[in-house]
């Protein structure tokens, strides 16, 4: 009987692996591509894995499998599955978090690897976000201006000077503004500034601003100049000498500023281009709204952005079909439907000619019109920068707009301290 049982059980064991070992047969010589997405809202999603499916429906013998990421949690998983060899083949990052991992050894240099297609669509100021060194470790494919989220009926009512991306207001007529339209506990403008680094840097750039300067040695030093004043003391001043800014947003996420927004406690809230998604779907009924250019400097309406990236994993083993995907996501129309999606601007040339982008209904024309001023944040390829920002200018910041401290400490701690910081990555 026990013999019996030993033979039944070695006949189903080889019944079975003649059964898996016909699937595998069927599918000999399919690549799996793992394609980590970090798309959250629910159009951006959609839009991915429809996609991912048309590829896989006209690509048999590669197979991209989606896998969903987070932004919350990005940098330490990718790190930890790098360190672990379990990287997904694709990944989707933003080009302020590519660096290290560029530095690294752990991304490809795609340099190689695109096509001219797509090398020449999108502009060299773009590909600059994702260049560390020599290489070029991601393609930059969604970017999004901060613009100025304005109530459209307070503003008419007040009759000060509706900005255009032709005429925008200067940084000295924007604090005007935000005076005229303050009073009686309202104010004029509430910046929300949780994160105030990127906020401040990105926008000084249109003032002249540069912030981390580059010796003939090649290394980068900070120098926190007159330029670089000018947006941090716009800001300054709004809250705590003229009070046309809400001192209680200042520690604020963006979402954060809404309610008050929508219940007339603001007039304008400077936030990123894809907010009006949400806006679109919270405003009350009869709110109207309307997107307006950031303050214009010296250098006109230049913004410093960190688009969100394509890169491919240093250990795939699948290079070139990895990269025939971001060929194939990154067409023109397809980079049309991801940036309806996410409710930003495409980077490609192609893409940002279509209609559906030019459009005055929420205001995508205004965004578009600003395409052509966003270039490649200062810190993007800044060694230490993370650490800079946590320990020395995020609190820095934070204090100076609060009134904690002046300009000249301001000043003080962003180049002594954050020189000191720096150093230490450029030895």
């Amino acid at each position: 009987m026990r013999s019996r049982w030993i033979l039944v059980l070695v006949v189903g064991l080889l019944l079975a692996g003649c059964t898996s070992g016909g699937g595998s047969d069927s599918a000999k010589g399919r690549i799996t591509l793992r394609f980590q997405s970090l798309a959250w809202q629910e159009e951006s999603v959609t839009a991915n894995k429809e996609l991912v499916k048309e590829w896989n429906a006209t690509h048999p013998d590669v197979k991209v499998e989606y896998v969903q990421g987070s932004w919350d949690s990005v940098h330490d998983q990718l790190l930890t599955s790098f360190e672990g060899g379990e990287a997904p083949d694709i990944i989707h990052d933003a080009s302020d978090d590519l660096a290290d991992f560029a530095y690294g050894g752990y991304l490809a240099d795609l340099r190689d690897l695109l096509p001219d297609r797509l090398k020449s669509d999108i502009p060299q100021r773009s590909w600059e976000t994702a260049t560390f060194g020599d290489g070029i470790y991601g393609v930059p494919f969604l970017q999004e201006p901060r613009v100025l989220i304005a109530n459209a009926t307070w503003l008419k009512r007040a009759g000060v000077r509706i900005p255009t991306p032709e005429h925008p207001w200067t940084w000295p007529e924007f604090r005007t503004v935000t005076r005229q339209l303050s009073g009686d506990g309202k104010y004029g403008v509430a910046w929300p500034l949780k994160e105030p680094v990127s906020a401040t840097l990105n926008l000084s750039l249109s003032a002249g601003g540069e912030l981390f300067h580059q010796g003939a040695d090649g290394k980068v030093t900070v120098r926190f100049d007159e330029a670089d004043q000018v947006v941090p003391r716009t800001i300054h001043d709004q809250a705590d000498v003229d009070h046309s800014a809400s001192p209680t947003t200042l520690g604020s996420g963006g979402s954060d500023t809404l309610p008050g927004f929508f219940g007339g406690k603001y007039a304008m809230v400077p936030l990123g281009f894809s907010y009006r998604q949400q806006i679109v779907q919270q405003a009350p009924k009869g709110f109207d709204w309307q997107v307006l250019p950031a303050p214009a400097g010296a250098d006109g309406l230049t913004q410093g952005v960190s688009p969100q990236t394509l890169s491919i994993a240093q250990d795939s083993p699948h290079k070139k079909e990895a990269a025939a995907f971001i060929d194939f996501l990154l067409q023109p129309k397809n980079m049309v439907r991801l940036a309806l999606g996410d409710w930003m601007l495409p980077t490609g040339t192609g893409a940002l000619k279509d209609p559906a982008l030019h459009t005055t209904k929420d205001d995508w024309s205004t965004g578009t019109a600003l395409a052509t001023d966003l270039t490649s944040a200062p810190a993007q390829s800044v060694r230490g920068y993370p650490e800079w920002k946590d320990k020395v200018a995020t609190p820095a910041f934070q204090e100076y707009y609060s009134g904690a401290i002046t300009l000249a400490e301001l000043r003080k701690r962003l180049e002594r301290d954050g020189n000191s910081v720096l150093a230490r990555y450029q030895r």
